[in-house]
């Protein structure tokens, strides 16, 4: 296997990017980057601000003030807003639709940018988000397509949610987790789509163990 090298993971949201990307990343001992959660983070410092989603002008207006970082605690990928960790704040539906508005901003994107490939220039990476293999790591050595059938997202999401202590219902996440879809496949920038060269794994009928080991047998396979 390569010294250096970068797997990109993309898919829908409910997929299990982040779970399956950071098991991965633990068993093959290299850096674990949820590109997600920088979305989310913005979408959060925007929320803080009382500025509505679809302000564009307002949310452009407020970015040079934003201060985005990764950090590793304890193994663990932390984000930090401003100096404060909000790891758990931003996993909430409200800043999954704020997420997808503001990552549909091409300034936004730009913004992230350099702060996400500058993570694989430094180590080898296992990244997950929705434009990784096409946009943000082009010549990654491995890209992958994670998906999974909507109701199954919506209900691995679900269970999350609820495992966190939120109020919501099923119908809820899944019209939430379908709107998203939408949006982020339709956006004008950097749509979420599957890479030509990226292989698709659907893990639908798959056990998270099961999901695991698909990927890391993907991963074997490209870097052989």
């Amino acid at each position: 296997m390569k010294k250096h090298f970068a797997v990109a993971i993309d898919g829908p949201s409910g997929a299990g990017k982040s779970t399956i990307a950071k098991a991965v990343a633990a068993k093959l001992s290299i850096v674990y980057v949820d590109t997600g959660a920088l979305y989310r983070t913005i979408g959060l410092a925007v929320r803080r601000r009382n500025i509505p989603m679809d302000d564009a002008k307002g949310i452009l207006s407020v970015l040079p003030e934003i201060r985005v970082e990764l950090v590793y605690r304890a193994g663990s990928q932390r984000v930090l807003l401003d100096g404060e960790d909000v790891s758990d704040l931003i996993r909430t539906p409200e800043i999954s639709m704020y997420a997808s508005k503001v990552s549909a901003l091409p300034e936004v994107r730009a913004f992230l940018l350099d702060l996400q490939r500058n993570m694989a220039r430094e180590h080898s990476v296992v990244m997950d988000g929705r434009d990784i293999g096409t946009v943000i790591l082009p010549d990654a050595e491995v890209k992958i397509f994670l998906t999974a059938s909507d109701e199954k997202r919506a209900e691995r999401r679900w269970r999350e949610l609820v495992d966190k202590g939120q109020q919501v219902t099923l119908t809820e996440v899944l019209d939430d987790m379908r709107r998203r879809d939408a949006q982020d496949s339709a956006r004008a920038v950097a749509p979420l789509r599957q890479a030509e060269d990226a292989l698709l794994v659907d893990t639908s009928g798959l056990t998270l163990e099961e999901s695991i080991a698909a990927v890391l047998a993907a991963i074997e396979q490209r870097l052989a």
